[in-house]
């Protein structure tokens, strides 16, 4: 199984504050499953960290697979954008994480499941 694991996740995983989500989280790493991440969500985790959670932020992302934005991925964003930003109001950041969760065949861990109205993307319970 390969999990691509969503902005709000991380946030919740590197401040610890919602116990089901880091009790998840510890299995998820216990697991066999390969864990990814998109360098979107390094950037708005980046650009909404305090000076006091770079560390943890570094320690967080290393323990993880950055999965690359190609041309395919972007290509596949694009289209997205093209069918559901008027309709659901999906924004270029989620359009980039939906095409490469497809794109690697994993499944989407996100509390946010209303920003991919994709019919391709499946999310991890």
């Amino acid at each position: 199984m390969t999990v691509l694991v969503d902005s709000d996740i991380l946030i919740e995983v590197s401040r610890g504050r919602n116990a089901d989500i880091v009790t998840k989280w510890i299995d998820l790493s216990n697991s066999d499953a390969a864990v990814l991440y998109s360098p979107v969500s390094v950037a708005e985790l980046w650009a909404g960290a305090r000076p006091n959670e770079y560390d943890a932020l570094k320690n967080l992302f290393r323990a993880l697979t950055c999965t690359p934005i190609d041309e395919e991925a972007g290509r596949q964003a694009g289209d997205y954008l093209r069918q559901y930003r008027r309709s659901h109001g999906v924004e270029v950041a989620d359009a980039l994480i939906a095409a490469s969760a497809v794109g690697n065949r994993a499944e989407l861990w996100t509390r946010n499941r209303k920003h991919y109205p994709m019919k391709e993307v499946s999310f991890f319970d």
